[in-house]
């Protein structure tokens, strides 16, 4: 009778962990390559939370760290757009199969470029946040069609002799990540370093047959200082983009809700 019970909890128990093997760590049906592109100010940190739950569903993710940003030390003067465009084509290359490439703020600049650069290995773009330009536009003509932005417009910004560009320093938090918690403040405080100035002002070229072939998305942040909801929906309507998803946060929301945001790029990969 002892056995017989000992086999029972042995069954139960095995069922138990089959169960919660198939709903924690279940693997998708059709894994996703993507590659996260970060913004201005930021670095590959920001990302990792979503890397991790992006991984843990069975998909390839690469974070690109931009020339300039995290422990890269590109020279401020050798950094263009078209030097950001390369180094993610440099990791797209890496890929087999087509890539769902996401870009945060300035990263969207990017993304655009080089989805007209190689429309064919792009599944998707994603833009967070992000500036998604027509034509001949720069970065620094959008955020000047942004009247709610507490960036530029409020003078928050501090332009440096040596071609490099800063937020002023009481207003990193404010403008970057009011919705996180202090421990994520501080992280992005230490990981601040100043910005280079000339890939805000070079323009895309961009072309209905290689951009405009594309399949986009974009998730809005409702409480951006950065780029506020304003700004988002108008380049949502300019840029013709049909799936469009909200998340309740401020500028970075990898990292104030990064499942939340995981969640999304699933939902965004699978429709």
């Amino acid at each position: 009778m002892k056995k017989l019970k000992l086999i029972q909890l042995l069954v139960v128990a095995c069922i138990f962990i089959s169960a919660s093997c198939s709903n924690d760590d279940k693997q998708p049906e059709n894994p996703k390559n993507y590659v996260l592109v970060h913004g201005a100010w930021q670095a590959p940190y920001a990302w990792q939370a979503v890397k991790g739950n992006l991984e843990k569903q069975g998909n390839k993710v690469i974070v690109v760290e931009l020339p300039g940003h995290g422990n890269d030390n590109t020279s401020p003067a050798a950094i263009t757009l078209d030097v950001y465009k390369q180094k993610v084509m440099d990791a797209l290359s890496t890929i087999d199969g087509k890539v769902i490439l996401v870009g945060h703020s300035l990263g969207g600049m990017i993304i655009s470029s080089v989805a007209e650069a190689v429309p064919a290995k792009i599944e998707k773009l994603v833009y967070v946040a992000a500036y998604l330009p027509e034509s001949g536009q720069n970065l620094d003509q959008l955020s000047h069609m942004d009247p709610d932005s507490q960036l530029g417009i409020k003078g928050n910004l501090i332009f440096n002799d040596n071609g490099t560009i800063d937020v002023k320093a009481d207003q990193i938090v404010n403008l970057f990540i009011q919705d996180g918690s202090p421990e994520i403040q501080n992280l992005v405080v230490k990981n601040y370093r100043t910005e280079p100035l000339t890939p805000f002002i070079n323009p895309v070229v961009l072309t209905e047959q290689n951009f405009g072939s594309v399949k986009k998305a974009y998730i809005k942040t409702l409480q951006d200082h950065v780029v506020s909801p304003y700004l988002q929906n108008k380049m949502i309507e300019t840029g013709k983009v049909k799936s469009v998803y909200e998340i309740n946060t401020g500028h970075s929301p990898f990292l104030s809700q990064p499942d939340e945001l995981s969640s999304i790029l699933t939902k965004i990969a699978n429709n």
